[in-house]
């Protein structure tokens, strides 16, 4: 997990022991609820092996969100820095190797971190991205059919398809189940 930082800051070489003995391992079985929501998240999640879910409920309906994977970073965002009930469900869909900091940590550690430009800068880097993939997930339920946000997803996000259970694909893409299977059925013939 520190492999990344060290290489962009390793003026701080001495301290990435200290920063480590924040961080709990903990392993998790499928289906793990990590963080629900309504509740304020106190815990920055590291995703060693394994995919979580950022889900939440929709009139008695589970809507995903997004999905992440190895080397990933993921909390609640909008709850772990404002203090504020959480928006989202984190839960496991693979067992799972998580490293995990609590909020007072982490703010310790960014406190330090965040005076190395290249670390704040990668930080930014991190931010925008997740931004980006947000607005381009939302843009496609407005100008994309069912099938073209499928066959987006195929192409830009294989890894996805090729992990994730079928009705947590359709959740996400805002199908049932069934169209996704008709999708499924019409591309492959």
């Amino acid at each position: 997990m520190f492999d990344q930082l060290k290489k962009i800051a390793p003026q701080l070489q001495g301290s990435w022991e200290k920063y480590a003995s924040f961080y709990h391992r903990l392993e998790v079985p499928a289906k793990t609820i990590l963080l629900h929501e309504g509740d304020v998240s106190k815990k920055a999640y590291y995703i060693e092996k394994g995919c979580l879910r950022a889900w939440f409920n929709n009139k008695g309906k589970d809507v995903t969100f997004q999905f992440f994977f190895e080397q990933e970073g993921v909390s609640s965002i909008e709850s772990f820095r404002k203090g504020i009930p959480s928006p989202i469900t984190l839960e496991s869909i693979e067992p799972c190797v998580l490293h995990w900091i609590h909020k007072k940590d982490y703010n310790e550690v960014m406190k330090e971190l965040n005076t190395i430009p290249e670390v704040r800068e990668q930080m930014a880097a991190l931010m925008l991205d997740r931004q980006i993939n947000y607005m381009s997930h939302f843009m496609s339920f407005i100008r994309d059919t069912p099938k073209e946000r499928y066959l987006n997803l195929l192409k830009e996000k294989p890894h996805i398809v090729k992990r994730i259970p079928q009705h947590y694909i359709a959740s996400y893409l805002g199908i049932t189940s069934v169209s996704l299977s008709r999708i499924r059925n019409a591309i492959n013939k």
